[in-house]
């Protein structure tokens, strides 16, 4: 029963919601974990102190099952992050196809394009007219 009223006293200062907060102001965990550990050392003691060799193999096994929920955790957010770069890719290449479909677009490369040409032709043809007139008075 001694060792109940130890992981209950250890479960109720290792309370999630403020434990998060601290990490959401920035909080670096290890220094969250120490802080912890400090604060509820004569807890910690008592507890190894309960604890039979079937009890560490126990921890032993949550603390693999953590190590395994923190991997999945982190796979499952790469998979968010890379699903949602892909989101982005997919709405610029949309956004610049529509852009290359849109008429206007040509048109107005059409017309710059064009109107270079028209202006060129028209300036060497009365540079051309000017020189003749001057070669032929």
């Amino acid at each position: 029963m001694r060792i109940r009223n130890v992981l209950n006293s250890l479960d109720n200062s290792w309370e999630r919601d403020n434990i998060l907060l601290k990490i959401k102001n920035g909080i670096d965990s290890d220094v969250i974990v120490n802080e912890f550990l400090i604060n509820n050392q004569e807890q910690i003691n008592e507890l190894n102190s309960l604890l039979r060799p079937e009890d560490i193999d126990l921890l032993n096994q949550i603390e693999q099952l953590s190590n395994c929920e923190s991997k999945l955790i982190n796979k499952i957010n790469n998979l968010n992050y890379l699903k949602n770069n892909e989101k982005d890719r997919t709405t610029n290449e949309n956004k610049i196809s529509i852009s290359n479909r849109f008429p206007t677009n040509r048109i107005s490369l059409f017309m710059v394009n064009w109107s270079n040409k028209v202006l060129v032709i028209a300036l060497l043809t009365i540079s051309a007219i000017a020189l003749t007139k001057q070669a032929w008075a």
